[in-house]
């Protein structure tokens, strides 16, 4: 687990960033993400845990029949994320919690979801461990993020570009949470990458008959 003082510091960061976040983010989806929130949130059914929900910015793709947590480590996010919840008229439990010990029984949840936040959650393998405990056998774990591109030139300058992110709010570029889901038995059903491959999408279900 990552320091309580580094954890703490890494919240106080991201509610500090929390009033610019989305003006930021609209821009990334438009050139980067495009569809791809509709692409993961439009497969979630049943009881779903969204971690790392942020400002909420998934909650108008989600199946209207779907009852919905979400976590968030950032109180001030999480207060526009409710905001954001009661504009859309969208029933939600969104709570305060941390992605790296969720506070859920095992074989909680059908669906758990996980948009552009690995990337900057301090233990990411952790966190995947999480969702795949809280997750019930047979269940999806829809996941979206930037990852190292297939590029090496491209993959290089986001070698240069973390040495500001991670040291400033936690955030990498290059990680690939692919290797994560595949360590904890997942079976994984869809998996695109695009934009020179340093936008991964995935679809893995939790095997029958796992705990």
């Amino acid at each position: 687990m990552p320091e309580p003082r580094n954890t703490e510091r890494l919240r106080r960061y991201w509610d500090k960033h929390a009033p610019s976040y989305d003006r930021q983010m609209r821009f990334f989806d438009r050139t980067l993400f495009g569809e791809s929130r509709a692409w993961v949130c439009s497969q979630a059914g049943g009881d779903v845990l969204e971690v790392a929900i942020g400002t909420g910015r998934n909650l108008s793709f989600y199946p209207p029949g779907v009852r919905l947590t979400g976590i968030e480590w950032s109180p001030k996010m999480l207060a526009i994320a409710r905001r954001r919840a009661a504009e859309l008229g969208r029933t939600a439990d969104l709570r305060e919690a941390d992605a790296q010990a969720l506070p859920f029984p095992d074989a909680s949840f059908d669906t758990v979801v996980c948009t552009l936040s690995l990337c900057a959650i301090p233990d990411d393998d952790r966190a995947v461990a999480e969702m795949t405990r809280v997750l019930k056998p047979g269940g999806h774990l829809l996941l979206l993020d930037h990852v190292p591109s297939t590029a090496w030139p491209v993959r290089a300058m986001q070698r240069l570009v973390e040495l500001v992110t991670v040291p400033l709010g936690g955030e990498h570029l290059l990680r690939r949470p692919l290797r994560h889901v595949q360590a904890e038995g997942l079976e994984i059903e869809q998996r695109d990458r695009f934009k020179l491959g340093i936008v991964e999408r995935l679809a893995a279900r939790k095997p029958v008959g796992t705990s």
